[in-house]
């Protein structure tokens, strides 16, 4: 029995030295769990927003609720976040003064965040201003990180040291390395170039996004190594997008290697399962905070390769209780609001300005199909009268789909509800501008609605002061069929040409339909003009910002608030239908194919014209070939 025990403990001796010999056998466990908290696109929604079944969504309050119970769970969980924090409630108008999105995330506990394209909203220096303040309030704020959109270096045109010195102050940088749980996580940033093109004044150098992330990868990664000797897992905060299972986070996971996790924002998209590319997961939860992402990985140490275990949207709705010390910053935020702002226009953050009982579009609806919207009329009638109280004489006005961020509720209306809905502005909250366009450019106005909405729903335009009808079967440019002015009496005018009219809209929607002729490779054009009619440039724009009586300059949501508080109470029963602004329909009936034809229709009606005559002489060609032949045989 001694002689058998000496044996094993023999082996046992001889397995334990051999292990010691041999370190690479020795780690049987190399998978670690790995968590990953996200959101993108908050888009300042401090509070919570009202669901069009009566139900509600987002909060910070209620956010970090959720963030709490997962970070209860996995300790060592990252939160992070794809950029578009700002934008889209009152909360913005303390953006370059207080930088309240910043320190409420800082608040939260959020590890990093990276620009989106309406950080850039307010220009440089709004940015510059937003950076400068968050350091100042030495508050808590989540790392900033962006790899490929900076501003002119000096020597180049456009450089701006206050610019640079108030990135240095902040720290934002490339990428950042983090390490959580004994796991090193490298966290960088990308801006796409959809979000590029809707930053057009951010005066920010777009670096090719493919070509910088793999740059960025390499080099964090080796750094990790080369410091910690660990292999990192790798996170790319991408502002660009997805569609479809597709688009440019799409492109970027496969053509990028070394991702391990891209956070898809700038798409307000919602994938309720991962798309994989590449070895990349590529996530995204949806805008305003309606969920929080949760990533679980393992994450294998050897080869620094990860494997989903899980993933999950969770909801956060009114079933979740808020955040008592979140939901007091949120209240004093408020009242920063009110004193810094509001006060300037005799309002109050939650003031009711009207009673709506009609139902108006979602923004959903807005976007879904070519046709005339209450809500928008709404829109576009306060712009119209805004403007014409300032003692300008108006023509026209119009608002673009992709400037409505929400709807107005049934119930009371206040003057946050009403910020909500139309917050999106360059520069400022918004500001209205009064421009001249040739007739011939209205009508190319119409078409842009008429035939880009089906291409690019945001592009669908409504308008205020013209009535037209579209047969969606015409050609495209040329699918408008009828259009003329609607006076204020009532009366219609012919819209000529030559003539220049007067058209009122908001600096964002504007600087697009400036871009028009460009985007469509020099088919269709629409040039602002001043009153004399000489050409405005985009940087021009600003020049024609409307002014009330006292000097100030019109903002979108006070046009829109001050129309509303002037119907006495109610809103007024005209917006319970459509009026007829707006005129849809599809009809084969060649006469209605034909009315108002323009250059495209009498272009493609040319070369149907050449196609068919040439068909006809090839017939005639051959027929007489056959009858020569046959000539001949007999």
């Amino acid at each position: 029995m001694k002689n058998i025990i000496n044996r094993i403990a023999a082996i046992a001796l001889s397995l334990i030295m051999l292990l010691s010999l041999c370190p690479f056998v020795q780690a049987t466990d190399t998978a670690t769990d790995v968590t990953i908290l996200f959101t993108h696109d908050l888009h300042s929604h401090f509070l919570p927003s009202n669901e069009d079944d009566g139900g509600q969504f987002g909060g910070y309050a209620r956010l970090m609720t959720v963030i709490n119970e997962q970070k209860a769970k996995y300790p060592d969980a990252i939160l992070v976040d794809g950029g578009d924090f700002s934008m889209g409630s009152l909360f913005q108008t303390a953006y370059p003064s207080s930088a309240l999105e910043l320190r409420l995330m800082g608040a939260m506990g959020y590890d990093a965040t990276t620009f989106g394209n309406h950080e850039y909203d307010y220009l440089q220096n709004g940015l510059k201003s937003m950076l400068n303040a968050a350091v100042a309030s030495g508050d808590p704020l989540p790392e900033l990180v962006i790899s490929n959109y900076w501003p002119p270096e000096k020597g180049q045109d456009g450089y701006d040291a206050d610019m640079w010195a108030a990135l240095d102050n902040y720290g934002v940088k490339d990428y950042t390395l983090i390490e959580r749980g004994g796991i090193y996580y490298v966290i960088f940033g990308i801006f796409g170039f959809d979000a590029q093109d809707c930053a057009p004044n951010s005066g920010m150098i777009l670096e090719d996004p493919v070509a910088t992330a793999q740059a960025t990868v390499d080099a964090a990664t080796k750094e990790c190594k080369d410091k910690y000797d660990k292999e990192p897992v790798v996170i790319c905060l991408s502002h660009s997008g997805t569609s479809g299972g597709e688009g440019e986070d799409y492109e970027l996971a496969n053509a990028v290697d070394g991702i391990d996790v891209i956070i898809s924002g700038h798409t307000h998209t919602t994938l309720e399962e991962p798309i994989i590319a590449n070895n990349t997961l590529v996530v995204s939860a949806a805008e305003y905070g309606k969920n929080l992402g949760v990533v679980n990985l393992s994450f294998n140490h050897l080869k620094g390769t990860c494997t989903l275990d899980s993933y999950e949207l969770i909801p956060v709705d009114e079933n979740v209780e808020e955040d008592a010390e979140i939901a007091a910053m949120v209240e004093g935020f408020k009242s920063n609001v009110e004193t810094e702002y509001l006060s300037k226009y005799g309002v109050s953050f939650d003031e009711v300005l009207v009673n709506n009982k009609y139902k108006f579009d979602t923004v959903k609806e807005v976007y879904a199909t070519l046709h005339e919207s209450t809500l928008c009329n709404i829109f576009s009638d306060a712009y119209k009268k805004a403007v014409e109280d300032a003692g300008i004489k108006v023509d026209a006005a119009l608002t673009a789909a992709g400037v409505i961020r929400e709807s107005l509720p049934m119930g009371d209306v206040t003057v946050s509800d009403v910020f909500n809905a139309a917050s999106l502005g360059v520069g400022t909250e918004g500001e209205l501008i009064a421009v001249y366009v040739t007739g011939a450019d209205l009508k190319n106005a119409l078409e842009v609605d008429a035939s880009v909405q089906p291409l690019m729903s945001s592009a669908q335009l409504f308008f205020s002061g013209i009535e037209y009808s579209v047969n969606t079967n015409r050609m495209i440019f040329n699918k408008v069929d009828y259009a003329r002015l609607r006076n204020n009496d009532g009366t219609l005018s012919e819209i000529e040409n030559d003539k220049l009219y007067c058209v009122v809209t908001g600096m964002y929607a504007g600087q697009m339909l400036g871009s028009v002729e460009e985007t469509s490779m020099g088919l269709i054009g629409i040039t602002p003009r001043d009153k004399d009619g000489n050409p405005l440039t985009a940087d021009q724009l600003v020049n024609h910002v409307v002014k009330d009586k006292n000097g100030n300059p019109v903002k979108e949501w006070y046009a829109i608030a001050s129309y509303l508080k002037d119907m006495g109470g109610e809103i007024d029963e005209k917006y319970a239908e459509v009026d007829g602004r707006k005129v849809v329909y599809s009809s084969l009936n060649p006469v209605k194919l034909l009315r108002n034809a323009n250059k495209f229709t009498y272009i493609v009606l040319a070369v149907i014209v050449v196609l068919v005559a040439v068909v006809v002489l090839v017939v005639r060609a051959i027929v007489s070939k056959v009858k020569k032949k046959k000539a001949n045989n007999n």
